[in-house]
């Protein structure tokens, strides 16, 4: 069977998925691990989503963008909107979904009628999702450039599995049911695979849109969701060095598969 586009996105997203489900597994004998090596893990997470919103997505989108035709300025333009656009998904999808943060507690609507543990769910799932968006569309300007993007992606899901089962046991979930849905939270990457790769794929003239609004989304994530958390409890040179690490790392597979 020919690795179609589409087929090699879904893939790629699968390997997300599988990634934090491997992540979680230590979580079956390690009751804890400490607050200071969780924000390390959550700023190397952020480095890499921030190295490839901007050296994966954005930058590509605008060198398609004006293969397109576009100038200088219009690609950027261009591009630029659908970062805003895809940061004010996320923004929408927040206030809508009703969901609850292992740190900053309930947001969305009528967050108080759903049973906490699946707030916990919807917010993992509204973190995985760009991340799976991401993966799909980064597909579309080529096999090689997609793999760099979903190894880097795949790479920081571990220790997000990790983290993510770890911190729903502390909020006092058994550590069968804590894993579980660790793995389980990746699912949403293959999906929002497909549906990035598709849309990208089917009408190749939005690739520079797609790149630009995968980019805002991961962006919104990072700077709304994991490097708050990751500074909250006074370990800020730890999480800041984790982030200078993934930065550095997705940087160098992107330019290696380039």
């Amino acid at each position: 069977m020919a690795l179609t586009p589409v087929l090699a996105a879904f893939l790629g997203g699968c390997a997300g998925a599988a990634a934090t489900a491997l992540g979680t597994l230590p979580a079956l004998f390690a009751r804890n691990i400490d607050q200071r090596t969780q924000d390390t893990m959550f700023g190397f997470g952020a480095g890499v989503m921030l190295a490839a919103s901007a050296f994966s997505l954005a930058l590509p989108g605008i060198h398609e963008a004006q293969r397109q035709g576009q100038g200088p300025w219009a690609a950027g333009a261009w591009v630029g909107v659908a970062i805003l656009f895809g940061a004010g998904a996320l923004v929408l999808l927040e206030r809508v979904l009703p969901h609850e943060h292992f740190i900053k507690g309930p947001e969305g609507h009528s967050s108080l009628r759903l049973k906490r543990a699946w707030l916990f769910v919807f917010a993992i799932c509204l973190h995985n999702l760009p991340e799976g968006l991401a993966t799909g569309v980064g597909f579309g300007p080529g096999l090689a450039h997609g793999i760099a993007l979903a190894t880097g992606i795949a790479i920081q899901d571990l220790p997000e599995g990790l983290v993510v089962a770890i911190a729903l046991m502390a909020a006092g979930y058994g550590r069968r049911w804590a894993v579980s849905v660790g793995m389980a939270s990746g699912l949403i990457e293959p999906v929002g695979a497909l549906v990035g790769a598709g849309v990208v794929i089917d009408y190749p003239m939005l690739l520079p849109v797609g790149l630009g609004f995968a980019a805002g989304a991961m962006l919104f994530v990072v700077s709304h969701e994991i490097i708050p958390e990751s500074h909250r409890q006074g370990h800020e040179h730890f999480a800041t060095g984790g982030l200078m690490v993934g930065f550095v790392l997705m940087m160098m597979l992107d330019t290696a598969f380039s």
